[in-house]
């Protein structure tokens, strides 16, 4: 028997000599993004627009809010300079260029609540007109994340102009032309504003998904160009022997 050579150990194995066997491949999920189930609100309710794309009919939009707003801004102090003027009890001298006769002079509650759609119209008006200012910048720039104020914003303008409407048409007298021009108009700016309002949504959900796949790919990538680093460093940093694979060499007898 040969007593003086020592088998080479099979120890545990260096940290130095590992390799990964992960692939690039195995980093893609096993879920494809179309496989995620989305809710309804997250899926853009109009895909395109009529004569035009999505991008133009939004920035169409912003604009037609824009004048509207300060379309709304004006008509409310016309509304609150003329309910003020025509208020019961009051007495005019002289010449004056308008007539006060198609204003609401009845209930005083129902007055009352003319004056607060004004008001709050007027504020409304505010309000739009500023997000609309920053929904045109955010459009040039595709930025969704500033385009969320004028979505709220604007969509409760909609609502509380479409109550403002109904109601400003039952207690009027439709046989002044001011007040039929009136309802003539926020009629019409309704449907136009809930159809743009469609549209910029849509456009809206369509920048977060992209902002969404956006960063996904990112994430794909630093993932990946950090376990390509590792790996590469532990190739670099391996030893070919162990301590435990060097054979002592004693002298027979």
């Amino acid at each position: 028997m040969n007593y003086g050579k020592k088998s080479p150990s099979m120890g545990t194995p260096s940290v130095y000599s590992h390799v990964t066997t992960r692939s690039s491949a195995n980093l893609k999920s096993s879920r494809s993004t179309r496989s995620v189930k989305t809710r309804w609100y997250q899926k853009p309710i109009l895909s395109h627009s009529y004569l035009l794309n999505i991008q133009r009919g939004a920035m169409l939009t912003a604009i037609f809010a824009l004048c509207l707003a300060t379309f709304t801004i004006c008509t409310s102090i016309f509304d609150l300079y003329c309910l003020y003027e025509a208020a019961p009890g009051s007495t005019h001298y002289g010449y004056y260029i308008i007539s006060y006769e198609f204003v609401y002079v009845g209930n005083r509650h129902v007055r009352n609540a003319l004056v607060v759609f004004a008001l709050f119209s007027m504020l409304g008006g505010v309000i739009v007109l500023a997000t609309s200012l920053i929904l045109i910048a955010a459009l040039r720039k595709e930025y969704e994340k500033k385009m969320v104020p004028w979505l709220y914003s604007f969509a409760a303008f909609i609502v509380f102009r479409f109550f403002a409407f109904i109601f400003f048409s039952i207690v009027n007298d439709m046989i002044f032309a001011y007040n039929v021009t009136m309802c003539i108009l926020w009629m019409t700016f309704v449907c136009f504003s809930i159809y743009g309002w469609l549209i910029v949504y849509s456009l809206y959900v369509e920048l977060c998904d992209l902002t969404r796949l956006e960063d996904l790919a990112h994430l794909r990538i630093g993932t990946m160009q950090s376990l390509n680093a590792s790996t590469t460093q532990s190739i670099a940093g391996s030893r070919p022997t162990t301590p435990h694979s060097a054979v002592s060499a004693l002298p027979t007898n």
